[in-house]
């Protein structure tokens, strides 16, 4: 579609499509910026909480949990208390975009609506002022330009409920493993071997 076609389109639906056009842009851009971030963040790696490294967010986790319980002044309850940190950490930055996105499928029907509303009211103004020389064609012409912005806003809130309910599952299988791991490295350490408090002058 030229420019031209699409400047066109938009105009025919009026104010509310240009809103919903904006809508989709942003969708569009949080939707790669979100696969870009959790690609980053390690979301698509193989877990191996057996290393050391930084690769996945269980990992990291792993790694936190393993350092506060080796740690000479924490306690069980204090590297307990730094893991659950670090994990809420990570899951904020899973759920980054998600809330947006949310927002945008539950508003651009609305707007969609708004529109078709407006456009209505538009058409039936018109046929009255017409009287009884009104053409049903241009009525009918009115109401399907009106309907545009109706099926452009379920349009554009489908893909982004759908990329919000994606983006979800992700964070909470990531916090599946995390939880997993954390369990399992606090288990391999029994509590008489987890690190001293010493005091602190």
């Amino acid at each position: 579609m030229s420019l031209a076609a699409l400047t066109t389109f938009l105009a025919t639906g009026g104010p509310a499509l240009w809103v919903i056009a904006a809508l989709s842009t942003i969708t569009l851009g949080l939707g790669l910026w979100r696969v870009w971030d959790l690609a980053l963040l390690g979301v698509w790696r193989r877990p191996d909480e057996d290393r050391t490294s930084n690769a996945t967010p269980s990992s990291r986790v792993a790694k936190a949990a393993r350092d506060g319980l080796q740690h000479p002044n924490f306690t069980r309850e204090m590297a307990l208390d730094e893991t659950t940190r670090v994990a809420k950490a990570e899951l904020m930055e899973l759920r980054r975009g998600v809330r947006p996105l949310e927002l945008i499928a539950a508003i651009a029907p609305l707007v969609g609506l708004l529109g078709t509303v407006l456009g209505m009211i538009e058409a039936f103004q018109a046929l009255q002022q017409a009287g009884n020389g009104a053409d049903p064609s241009v009525l009918a012409g009115g109401i399907w330009e009106a309907l545009l912005t109706t099926a452009a806003g379920m349009a554009v809130a489908i893909p982004a409920s759908l990329l919000a309910s994606w983006f979800e599952s992700l964070s909470e299988r990531e916090q599946a493993r995390m939880e997993d791991v954390a369990v399992r490295v606090f288990n391999a350490v029994p509590p008489a071997q987890s690190g001293p408090v010493q005091a602190v002058a």
